[in-house]
């Protein structure tokens, strides 16, 4: 798909962050953008951000992605309002930072049931929508923690990592079955968003050092230069993108040392996290 003109184009969480750069950047191209979030005030600021960045028609819809009969009759909506869906971008997502045993089940729940169930219902629902397109492109938000783990952040490292072997293994059902469309799995690093600062803790973290330690050092890239490598690589059709310096330097260095990896990140996170709370 190297023309995105005309292209209706879906976008989950567009209501801040990649989501909304996404749809800024999609609206100069001529797209045309069915845009949906849980924070209505956030989403109501993309529309209007999207218009004037020139997209065609928006249509804004409040939802839930974790919410399965929601996120089905959004999609049925989506296809009758506009005839057609063209390329899905399942980006609504969140954090969790916490050792796993004090994790909540409460919390647990909360982020298995948006990062990873939202991304089932939104291909579950769309994917028939992109096949009968016949210009399709399916494109998956997991994380460079979808590549490799990280000590506090066990279940957002396996929500990713669903996220990225669902979607890779849809893609080579796509090309055995001859469908038109195109998957990507998108693994961002460290984005200057809003997720640690919304993100929730465990009893025992600190939640202001941990939101601090993101945004300080860890957050290094903008949403608008990210939507730019995402939009690129759906244009490439490529079946994976890296989001990132720290993305391609920490995957290189995964692949080099292999499950020792893990010995190294657990020294250098027992130096650099914040202390827990007693």
């Amino acid at each position: 798909m190297k023309n995105l003109a005309d292209k209706v184009v879906v976008i989950t969480g567009a209501g801040s962050g990649i989501g909304r750069a996404l749809a800024l950047n999609l609206a100069a191209k001529g797209s045309i953008l069915a845009l949906s979030d849980v924070n209505e005030a956030g989403l109501a600021e993309t529309v209007d951000l999207a218009k004037a960045a020139g997209a065609k028609e928006v249509r804004s819809d409040r939802l839930d992605v974790a919410d399965r009969e929601a996120m089905t009759a959004y999609a049925d909506a989506v296809a009758e309002q506009f005839g057609r869906v063209n390329v899905v971008v399942n980006n609504a997502g969140v954090a969790l930072a916490g050792d796993f045993t004090d994790l909540a089940y409460e919390d647990i729940d909360w982020i298995i049931g948006i990062n990873f169930w939202g991304v089932v219902h939104g291909t579950k629902a769309f994917l028939p929508h992109l096949i009968a397109s016949g210009e399709g492109h399916l494109v998956n938000l997991s994380s460079l923690f979808g590549l490799l783990s990280i000590p506090g952040q066990s279940m957002y490292n396996a929500s990713k990592y669903a996220v990225r072997g669902m979607t890779e293994a849809i893609r080579e059902e796509m090309l055995i079955a001859g469908h038109p469309v195109g998957v990507t799995s998108v693994h961002p690093g460290g984005i200057k968003t809003a997720i640690a600062r919304n993100a929730r803790v465990s009893a025992k973290e600190n939640k202001e050092a941990t939101a601090r330690l993101f945004d300080k050092k860890l957050a290094r890239m903008t949403p608008e230069r990210a939507a730019e490598i995402i939009v690129r690589g759906i244009e490439k059709n490529q079946p994976r993108v890296l989001v990132g310096l720290d993305a391609h330097a920490l995957h290189t260095f995964a692949k080099l040392t292999g499950a020792r990896y893990q010995d190294v990140v657990a020294k250098v996170s027992k130096r650099t996290l914040p202390a827990k709370i007693v």
